[in-house]
């Protein structure tokens, strides 16, 4: 079994997969990647299953170590990645030597890159997935839902001789800009008018405050004038007020 050794790290860099299904009746979240076609890229380069577990870097900061000769595929944002000292651009597979290291600087295009390895790295399977869910304590390495850390190890048994690269016209454009399609809710007509003309004829930003489960926007002020809600379930990709 061939191993990467994980020579730096931050609290964003964390083993993930699809996700866990059919545990919702437990108050288990869904999980997984949070670009899962990235995830699934990163896999199909080396002839994995879609959603064999890989490494979700965040903005960088992951330095490994190859304990052999190997074969990986990188996906998703550009995080500046350097093999020793030699630039690795994202949707594509390669080769990494023995004692060669593996470096995520910074984010140019993107925010989230995906490591993936020959068969998917091996981990605890918790609830049917590995995936990492820090808040709930489950997935990653262990188990416990700990983010990659020095010293760890990341182990995968598969094997890969051949290089492969996505045609250009299949690679995301990350920096392009596209309008979202929003189905209102049951409650939009319990905001005052003005708030639904802000809504949607306003500039939004994300603010500095995100996480895995959602993204906090910056706009002007949603008067609400219905009766007090009780808290219930939301799809994925909803906008809350």
């Amino acid at each position: 079994m061939s191993a990467l050794t994980v020579k730096s790290s931050t609290p964003l860099c964390l083993l993930q997969d699809a996700g866990r299904f059919g545990v919702r009746h437990l108050g288990v979240t869904q999980g997984g990647a949070l670009d899962w076609v990235s995830m699934s890229w990163a896999n199909k380069l080396l002839n994995n299953a879609l959603d064999a577990a890989v490494v979700e870097v965040t903005l960088g900061g992951l330095t490994l170590v190859a304990e052999a000769d190997c074969c990986l595929a990188l996906a998703g944002a550009d995080l500046g990645a350097m093999l020793d000292d030699r630039p690795m651009a994202p949707w594509r597979s390669f080769f990494v030597r023995k004692g060669q290291q593996l470096r995520f600087t910074r984010p140019i295009n993107g925010a989230r890159a995906y490591l993936a390895a020959p068969g998917g790295f091996a981990a605890l399977d918790v609830l049917g997935s590995c995936s990492t869910v820090t808040r709930e304590g489950l997935g990653g390495l262990e188990g416990s839902g700990k983010a990659l850390a020095e010293g760890d190890q990341l182990t995968y048994a598969g094997a890969s001789f051949e290089l492969h690269a996505l045609p250009d016209h299949l690679i995301p454009d990350f920096s392009e800009q596209r309008p979202l399609d929003v189905v209102l809710g049951a409650q939009i007509g319990q905001f005052s008018g003005l708030s639904l003309f802000d809504a949607f004829n306003s500039d939004w930003t994300l603010d500095s405050r995100a996480d895995r489960m959602g993204m906090r926007l910056l706009g002007p002020e949603l008067v609400y004038q219905g009766k007090p809600m009780i808290s219930e379930g939301i799809p994925l990709g909803a906008i809350q007020v």
